[in-house]
């Protein structure tokens, strides 16, 4: 299939160019780059192009790794979803006990949201650990476990100590060496400040009185499972083509993956490390990141070998609707009658 060369998207990537925050962009039919662009700076300050290989920390895009990770470890007998958390912790709540491995990946554990629970006075980063540190003194939960889709980062930081405890080594390890090296992602890591270097890395910008001002790290931003992995438009061609096959994991747990476990309050639903909806009567899996200095986006169509990505780091940036645009334009040559009013939930866009 052949786009055309003037694309309907270029329009919308245009505040993108010049000596900018910028974006990276990338459309893959039938397992081809059908239109790909990069654009504007990854660090202004040392006057850094963007190019499709610029790693881009991709905030709650993380949460699909993590749940590969979590699945990887299912697959090898390691875990399993039915599993009470309180396995892996010590020193937790009785309501613990009532909480699945599966609950956590849903968003229906119930857990407090961490975010809430940091002391106004913190000014170190948060690991994985410290989330654990503060949700464990919380007695009750929020709802039963299982019964409410709650968007919780809380869930994903404690999956990546699980994967740490069955594994016996750090997430990051496991990450890089059974998910990230065998999909062919060489330069996606989940990135610790002390513990590894980013490679062709781009730094987050928001805009504040007339000009950008590098925002590139927060409290949270140190936290692995939810947030923590970065990556670029060209290892997640290689992701997208990882979880169409066996590389990574058996056809079960892909199905798991992407199948409709819990209802979002939007309208959609939830898999694992993904939310689930319909474009066009299409089924698609996408997911959001936004965190200080970027926006990320990801959307797939199950049953149609066509995937968007789009990376940005800026705040201000729109990826969700990018990224639906760049599907559209798939549809609309194909004669699919598509939305121009509804184009995803964007209800469900999260932070971190």
């Amino acid at each position: 299939m052949m786009i055309p060369d003037t694309h309907p998207v270029d329009n919308l990537l245009r505040p993108f160019d010049g000596h900018v925050p910028g974006i990276s962009v990338l459309l893959i039919v039938d397992g081809n780059a059908q239109y790909a662009r990069a654009l504007g700076k990854a660090d202004l300050e040392r006057n850094v192009a963007i190019s499709i290989a610029t790693n881009f920390r991709l905030a709650s895009l993380t949460k699909q790794f993590t749940a590969a990770a979590v699945l990887r470890l299912a697959a090898q007998g390691a875990l399993s979803l039915d599993e009470p958390i309180a396995r892996f912790f010590e020193g937790v709540p009785p309501f613990w006990q009532q909480i699945t491995i599966h609950h956590l990946l849903t968003h229906t554990s119930g857990l407090a949201d961490y975010e809430a629970l940091i002391p106004p006075d913190t000014t170190a980063q948060l690991c994985d650990r410290d989330v654990f540190d503060l949700v464990r003194r919380v007695d009750t939960g929020g709802n039963d476990p299982g019964t409410t889709f709650h968007y919780s980062n809380t869930g994903y930081c404690l999956l990546a100590l699980i994967v740490e405890r069955v594994a016996s080594q750090p997430f990051a390890a496991f990450l890089r060496e059974q998910v990230c090296l065998p999909a062919g992602m060489h330069f996606t890591i989940a990135y610790e400040r002390d513990g590894n270097t980013i490679q062709r890395r781009a730094f987050g910008y928001s805009f504040h009185d007339g000009a950008f001002v590098c925002t590139d790290q927060s409290l949270t931003s140190a936290t692995l499972g939810d947030g923590g992995v970065y990556s670029s438009t060209i290892d997640l061609e290689r992701w997208n083509a990882a979880l169409s096959d066996d590389t990574l994991l058996p056809e079960a747990l892909r199905v798991a993956m992407f199948t409709p476990h819990v209802a979002t309050p939007s309208g959609d639903a939830y898999g694992y490390g993904w939310f689930l909806t319909h474009i066009a009567g299409q089924r698609a899996a996408y997911h959001t990141g936004e965190t200080v200095g970027f926006r990320t986006a990801i959307v797939r169509l199950l049953d149609r070998r066509c995937t968007a990505i789009v990376l940005a780091n800026r705040s201000d940036a729109e990826a969700l609707p990018i990224a639906h645009a760049l599907i559209r334009t798939v549809l609309d040559h194909e004669g699919v009658t598509v939305s121009r009013t509804t184009p995803l939930s964007l209800e469900t866009q999260d932070f971190e």
